[in-house]
């Protein structure tokens, strides 16, 4: 009679460990950070659109006209999706780092788990977010369907991608400098409103555009807006977002292995 050792039966690859524990840090960030009800996730995915109204009311007020289109609505909304994605996840995922480090103690759970599982929970949420804000602009009447969906999404995932490789390299800094999740709020404040959420880059004068272009998250702003209007006159720097992504993922990844406390 054939038996399988006792040793072949329970163990179990190292996938599937891997999987459990990304399962159990997901659903530990989800009931810490929402206080485990549904309001939680109902605020979160309500947050996107508090933006996009107090944005559009500022306009308004102001009344300045849409410089894209004839709704100042989703010019506003066209620039909040990336934007709100770049700065939730690049912050959520140092944040999430911090809450989780205590459990880095055991084995099983690694540094770089703890940032995938809040990168996956933010991930979720901004395409949540980014589903509510379309519900919403067509209750108002206003269609959010690009012209050329494949440039308004693949922007879209650029500047989620971008969240991440920048919040890996938050994870690291803030390891060996706490400060920094304080000075990085203002850090982002400032790229958020200076990357072209009100206004198009690209109507300012030549000098002030070009070095409004060395900010990535001004071209995956116009990356995302020339979906909804190809006539804009925009040319994307494709190479140098994806300089950004690749690099900052790097020198994140090469602070996880080397620079991080043990």
């Amino acid at each position: 009679m054939n038996l399988q050792p006792p040793t072949a039966l329970i163990r179990r690859s190292q996938t599937d460990i891997y999987l459990q524990v990304l399962n159990a840090l997901i659903l530990r960030d989800m009931r810490s950070r929402f206080g485990g009800s549904y309001w939680g996730y109902l605020v979160q995915m309500l947050w996107p659109v508090a933006h996009v109204i107090l944005i559009v009311g500022i306009m308004v007020f102001r009344e300045v006209p849409s410089p894209m289109g004839d709704s100042t609505m989703l010019f506003v909304a066209s620039g909040a999706f990336p934007l709100l994605a770049f700065k939730y996840i690049s912050r959520e995922m140092m944040k999430g780092y911090l809450v989780h480090k205590s459990l880095t103690w055991f084995p099983q759970v690694k540094r770089i788990d703890t940032m995938v599982a809040r990168a996956v929970v933010e991930i979720c949420s901004s395409f949540m977010g980014f589903g509510v804000i379309c519900l919403f602009l067509l209750a108002f009447g206003v269609d959010p369907i690009p012209v050329d969906i494949t440039t308004a999404m693949t922007g879209y995932i650029a500047a989620i991608a971008l969240g991440i490789s920048v919040g890996t390299v938050n994870v690291g800094i803030v390891s060996i400098f706490p400060p920094w999740q304080i000075i990085y709020i203002l850090v982002v404040l400032l790229v958020y409103f200076s990357s072209g959420l009100m206004f198009v880059a690209a109507y300012m004068p030549e000098q002030i555009y070009s070095l409004m272009r060395w900010n990535p998250c001004v071209q995956i702003v116009e990356w995302v807006r020339l979906g909804y209007e190809p006539s804009l006159p925009i040319q994307i720097d494709y190479l140098y977002i994806l300089g950004w992504i690749f690099g900052s993922l790097t020198v994140g990844l090469l602070m996880e292995r080397y620079v991080m406390e043990r």
